[in-house]
């Protein structure tokens, strides 16, 4: 029953795929493969809503929250050691110990990394992949692409997905039946992690293949910079308001408009002798928005005592 049902998911996206439906005549601006892109995108929605989200909500459904967290914080745990070579190889010296550390800390007091005892004991978390590293000496991340089954990346990002599996210590477990069922475990746990988010993105993106695009390359831009605000490609979006400190000094300049500003003092409120009112100052008008590919939403605390990762 269950091989059917895969064999229908990948008849259905094969046809999705020869029909070409997400023809694009004028591509986006700094998109120019978004023909492609779409019609890939929507082969991967297919599959993901035939065959990985149902086997997702399954693996919720018969696996306990407190086992899955232990999954999640094993598969971290062993990821570490790669961001850790990658943060080394970007020369982020005291990030790459960090992560050393972590592995340490984890397999030795986490049960092989059950557990995050690293969290705990006040070690971040990082995020590190060789397309990261080849972004941090200036390579640059080239036009926006969908990929089959791995969904959405860049041409720079692409190429890292070479070195990104043979640096995978996954990748290196014998005999490779195990290493490919390691891979499917944390495959299934990682899209049963994202159940909600992805719920979250049908309901609220009017065009999710644009959301999720400005979102992978506003997140990887914000990884490389190190939460700098370089510029990004132009995909035409109107601007975002700025929720930091200058866009609430902007705020109220805004309300400004909307009526007079306070006296500062009796002298100045007081009518002149001819009688006539002073008329009030005009209210300068918000000098800067952020556009919403330079958005980046902060990063909610982790909790304690909890062992889930971030």
């Amino acid at each position: 029953m269950q091989a059917m049902g895969m064999r229908r998911a990948i008849m259905i996206a094969c046809a999705v795929a020869l029909t070409g439906c997400a023809t694009v005549t004028t591509p986006t601006k700094g998109d120019p493969f978004e023909s492609y892109n779409r019609t890939m995108f929507t082969v991967n929605d297919t599959v993901d809503k035939y065959a990985l989200k149902p086997v997702a909500k399954g693996y919720v459904w018969a696996v306990p929250e407190p086992v899955r967290n232990s999954v999640t914080n094993f598969f971290s745990n062993i990821g570490d050691v790669y961001i850790a070579a990658n943060n080394l190889l970007q020369l982020k010296i005291a990030d790459g110990v960090s992560d050393i550390m972590r592995v340490a800390i984890n397999t030795v007091f986490g049960v092989g990394g059950l557990f995050d005892v690293a969290t705990i004991a006040k070690l971040p978390k990082h995020a590190g992949d060789f397309g990261l590293t080849l972004g941090h000496y200036g390579v640059p991340s080239g036009p926006f692409l969908v990929l089959p089954l791995l969904g959405p990346s860049t041409v720079r990002d692409s190429a890292g997905l070479i070195v990104d599996y043979y640096g995978n210590p996954l990748t290196y477990v014998s005999p490779s039946s195990v290493s490919w069922a390691l891979y499917g475990v944390n495959l299934v746990n990682v899209r049963a992690n994202l159940l909600g988010a992805t719920d979250v993105l049908a309901d609220a993106a009017l065009d999710k293949y644009s959301f999720v695009r400005n979102a992978y390359l506003q997140r990887r831009q914000y990884l490389i910079s190190g939460g700098g605000d370089e510029s990004m490609p132009d995909y035409g979006e109107a601007p975002l308001p700025n929720y930091g400190d200058e866009g609430a000094a902007a705020a109220e300049g805004a309300s400004a408009t909307a009526a007079p500003a306070a006296p500062a003092s009796a002298a100045e409120s007081a009518t002149p002798a001819s009688g006539t009112a002073a008329a009030p100052a005009p209210a300068s008008e918000p000098s800067s928005t952020v556009p919403g590919n330079q958005y980046v939403p902060p990063r909610a605390p982790p909790g304690f005592p909890s062992f889930r990762l971030r």
